[in-house]
């Protein structure tokens, strides 16, 4: 399974402990563009093939590789979520979900030929270049003008490092799942 990295270079602290775990990521550098820029420069690297998209600033479950697969071998067709901060996880669970509620980028699958996709739909999305960081709205979009779902596994298999955004330095850093067990420490 392809796992492709977003990053810039204020984050590449992050890089050797993902590298490390993640030996075969690919790693996708900031251009400059800033966050959805990158997002875009993923989706073209991704091409046709299905893949895992991951932000540089998580905290990865141990055999993370092995329980993501296990979790997309039950799901293949259709796109996942691995990161989530919802109260209904601690509820309801895993459970697949209308496209239009998806919600957050550190970490999802999106099967073969959906971010080529998803590309092609960007600079047709309504928020085109008025929402620079809304890579999570620009998906949840696609998904609801194709009537797509999305399975929301549970629990999280990463988490979001507890650390100040890039993007927004005003965003709260407890910005972290309520079912990610396991971690792999630095």
């Amino acid at each position: 399974m392809r796992i492709l990295i977003r990053t810039c270079p204020q984050r590449s602290r992050f890089l050797p402990y993902l590298k490390n775990h993640l030996p075969s990521a690919e790693i996708i550098m900031d251009d400059g563009g800033g966050a959805m820029q990158c997002f875009y420069q993923a989706l073209k690297a991704a091409g046709d093939d299905a893949v895992i998209h991951m932000e540089d600033d998580v905290i990865l479950t141990a055999n993370f590789e092995a329980k993501a697969q296990e979790v997309i071998d039950c799901f293949k067709t259709m796109p996942i979520q691995f990161f989530s901060m919802r109260k209904a996880d601690l509820v309801i669970g895993s459970r697949v979900e209308k496209g239009s509620k998806f919600l957050m980028g550190q970490c999802f699958y999106l099967p073969q030929g959906v971010s080529r996709e998803i590309l092609k739909f960007a600079p047709t999305w309504k928020k085109h270049g008025t929402h620079p960081t809304g890579l999570d709205t620009l998906v949840a979009d696609f998904f609801a003008a194709n009537k797509m779902s999305y399975c929301l596994h549970v629990p999280s298999l990463v988490d979001h490092r507890d650390c100040v955004s890039e993007i927004n330095s005003r965003r709260s850093t407890k910005r972290q799942s309520l079912t990610f067990v396991d971690p792999i420490d630095d």
